[in-house]
This record gives structure tokens, C-alpha cells and sequence, in this order.
């Protein structure tokens, strides 16, 4: 849904894993309703600060400037009565909350375009996503490309790290997987994968 017409409002949920394009389609969709000279402003969450602290940025360095909130609750106060199109990234990130501010947002007559991760790093549901497919109008399925085969990917693969269940990180710490590829959790040889020859001869030897 790109054209907004009509007091209606509604909500647009853009999920799958990382690197499928989430955030360029949320980016896509926000600049068209600027086109079509609607009031748009587009929050994110406070914990995502890999790329710019103000503004939301796609893995291809598409840019929209964004506000940042630390919950959901906090994107009602910093709302302009006169918006008309809220976008919301990484929505995985704010909380059980988001749902019903959504809902009310949509019940006044906005249209809310929301971004995030449908599954975390086990392959698991990652709330609050489940509940937003649930209650949204329209739900657009990205894929990535898997960097193990090349098949289309639906998870995310964290390499190494924390075993938290969020962790903010990109290149080097996640990749896309296909069902076939993936690994529930943390692999300890992915490790290895990623070490330059002489690294993984000094590790090796060790």
C-alpha cells in the first residue's frame, strides 16, 4: 500500500531476517508519502545506533532522519497531532508496548508503517512482531540471500558473541541463512569461518 487516501488509518508491517532490506523498504515507503505530501515522522529506538544516531539507515546507506525514543510509550509524547504517517524501525526493540500504540495510532486515523526482525538469532518469534502480523492490515515477507548456499534466507545467523537475546551489531557478528544453513544459537566453529589464514594458524596453535 504506497498510496494513502482517505481519513482511514491502518498498519504496514515490513519483517524478516537482517540484510533483506527491511528498513530500505520502510525508507521507500516513508519518502512516497512525502510525495504524496502527507505530514510523516519516523521514531526509532534509542539501542539502534550502529550507522547514525538520528536517523534511520538501511545496510545500502539509504537514509531518512528519525527521533529517537527509548520505548514505545515515549513515540506518543514526541507525536505531532498533525501527522499523518508514523514510521517505526526496528520495531523487535520496543516492546510489548508497540502493539496497542499502533493500534491507537491507526484507530485515529494514521497509517503506521513499522520495520523489524520476525525471528531472533534462535529462530524464535521475536516479540512484539507476532502480535503486529496479527493485527495489521498489510505484511510485507522480505528474504535475504543465504552467504552459505545463496538460497533465499529467512533467518538470522549471529556468528559470535553474547548469548543475549539482543545484541545490536551488523557485518562481521550476523548473516542471512536459509532454512538448510542455519544453526539455532552461537556455532563455535563459525568462529574459525571468519579469521583471516594466518589468524586462524596462530589460533590453531595456540
Amino acid at each position: 500500500m504506497d498510496v494513502f487516501t482517505g481519513n482511514m488509518g491502518w498498519i504496514e508491517v515490513v519483517c524478516g531476517p537482517m540484510f533483506s532490506g527491511k528498513s530500505e523498504e520502510l525508507i521507500r515507503r516513508l519518502r512516497r508519502a512525502r510525495i504524496a505530501r502527507k505530514r510523516v515522522q519516523v521514531f526509532k529506538p534509542v539501542i539502534d545506533d550502529r550507522y547514525s544516531e538520528y536517523e534511520i539507515v538501511s545496510h545500502s546507506d539509504t537514509r531518512i532522519e528519525a527521533e529517537v525514543v527509548n520505548n514505545a510509550k515515549e513515540i506518543l509524547t514526541k507525536l505531532d497531532w498533525r501527522t499523518e504517517v508514523v514510521g517505526i524501525d526496528e520495531a523487535n526493540f520496543m516492546g510489548p508496548e508497540l502493539v496497542e500504540i499502533a493500534q491507537q495510532l491507526a484507530d485515529t486515523g494514521k497509517k503506521v508503517l513499522v520495520a523489524g526482525l520476525d525471528t531472533d538469532y534462535l529462530g524464535r518469534p521475536f516479540p512484539p512482531m507476532p502480535d503486529l502480523l496479527a493485527v495489521a492490515e498489510s505484511i510485507t515477507k522480505t528474504l535475504a540471500i543465504c552467504m552459505r548456499c545463496g538460497n533465499p534466507a529467512k533467518h538470522t545467523q549471529r556468528l559470535s558473541g553474547s548469548e543475549d537475546l539482543i545484541v545490536v551489531g551488523a557485518g562481521g557478528m550476523y548473516e542471512a541463512r536459509c532454512r538448510r544453513c542455519f544453526e539455532a544459537g552461537i556455532p563455535k566453529q563459525e568462529t574459525f569461518d571468519f579469521l583471516s589464514p594466518k589468524q586462524r594458524t596462530a589460533t590453531a596453535s595456540a
